[in-house]
């Protein structure tokens, strides 16, 4: 078999005995992004989205949000970030999580900046 000479019907023929492997237009959008994540049970979360499977993502150099003050919801926060960063409580940041995602909203550059200048609590 020439690897060079392969149709499309035979890369995705492939594809399908390999399993697991993603074409480029399923990814998700936001991967590699700054994301907020709200859960059913889990609370609250911002990091980078690193994968997505249905439900479950994976969020890397996440933070869990317990209590935010300046935004009047997450939609508002991911727009704009907090306007009372003192007033907040975040715990600190943790290399990678995974959640079961209701919702996903990317951040603008200016909610990422103010969101990550928020001092984490530990207690």
């Amino acid at each position: 078999m020439n690897l060079d000479e392969l149709t499309l019907g035979q890369i995705k023929q492939l594809q399908g005995l390999l399993g697991g492997v993603k074409e480029a237009s399923k990814l998700h959008p936001y991967i590699g992004k700054k994301v907020i994540i709200r859960t059913y049970s889990a609370g609250v979360h911002f990091g980078k989205l690193a994968s997505k499977d249905g439900m479950e993502v994976i969020l890397e150099d996440a933070i869990r949000i317990y209590y935010w003050d300046g935004a009047f919801t997450l939609s508002q926060m991911a727009m704009e970030g907090v306007t009372k960063p003192e007033n907040c409580k975040f715990a600190m940041p943790v290399d990678n999580i995974t959640v079961e995602a209701i919702e996903i909203i990317p951040c603008s550059k200016n909610a990422v900046e103010s969101l990550e200048g928020v001092e984490c609590k530990k207690q």
